[in-house]
């Protein structure tokens, strides 16, 4: 017994099938998240002084550029995700493809922005 109308049967309307994908990268995303928001807290509660350079220094260890470049691109990736989803539920016609595209292109840049300047500091180029 199939629950769908005779008209969605002829046309092979259904499910678009991606929702699935949307959801699982989301909870992926998230789980990455989790420990490396952990770490990121407890580390920076370890640091003797929250200056510049302290941090300077905590950031150019290699261990702390490599698991704070995961965490910016998990962060902007799972923000992008359910920024998309908000759009997509409550944004109509040609507004919501203009958004979306902005919020890519925003995402995408702030990821960039972000793993640039974290890399400029760790190989001693910030100041």
């Amino acid at each position: 017994m199939s629950l769908k109308t005779p008209l969605g049967r002829v046309l092979g309307l259904g499910s678009a099938k991606d929702g699935t994908e949307h959801w699982w990268m989301q909870r992926l995303s998230a789980v990455a998240l989790a420990p490396l928001g952990l770490w990121f807290v407890v580390s920076m509660l370890a640091l003797p002084d929250l200056d510049y350079d302290t941090i300077r220094l905590w950031i150019a260890e290699p261990i702390s550029t490599v698991a704070l470049v995961l965490f910016v691109l998990a962060a902007c990736y799972h923000s992008h995700l359910g920024v998309q989803m908000v759009v997509e539920d409550y944004v109509a016609g040609a507004l919501k493809v203009v958004t979306l595209m902005l919020l890519s292109l925003v995402h995408f840049g702030v990821g960039v922005a972000g793993i640039l300047a974290l890399l400029r500091v760790s190989f001693g180029g910030g100041a």
